[in-house]
This record gives C-alpha cells, structure tokens and sequence, in this order.
C-alpha cells in the first residue's frame, strides 16, 4: 500500500519553506496575516489551514502551491526545496 508521507512524517514539501519565509516579512506577518494575504490572492485559506500546512499536516494542492509562492515571492521551486 502506498503512503503519501515524506518519510519525516509530514503529508507537504513546502510547509517549512512557508513558516521560514512568512517569519522573515517584514512587516512580521502572523498566520492569520498570511491567510488573509491568500485571501485577496483569490485563494480562500484561513488561519488553521496556513497553521496546519506549516506544520506538514495538511496536503497542498498545485494551486496553492503557485498562490502561497506568489504571497510569498518567492518560485515554487524555492518552496519545494
């Protein structure tokens, strides 16, 4: 059976890559921030979700991926790895 987990455990590439960069905003941006920035994006995120991606509990899908890179100004590729 196969498992959709890194082997640490997590269920997403990208959640550290989110918490380091939305940690480094300045102004400092809080979760909530985040999620709020997602929202104008047209992306329709709240607080938990952006809590549970960075903590590698929640999926993330290819757009969100590409949103929260966008946000984030940063490519993809740089979340993913």
């Amino acid at each position: 059976m196969f498992k959709n987990k890194n082997p640490d455990g997590t269920l997403n590439l990208c959640g550290k890559n989110v918490a380091r960069l939305r940690m480094t905003m300045r102004p400092k941006v809080s979760q909530n921030d985040l999620a709020g920035l997602l929202q104008l994006a047209g992306l329709d995120l709240e607080k938990n979700a952006v809590q549970r991606i960075e903590s590698g509990q929640r999926f993330v899908t290819d757009i969100e991926l590409k949103k929260l890179a966008k946000v984030l100004s940063v490519s993809t590729d740089e979340l993913l790895n």
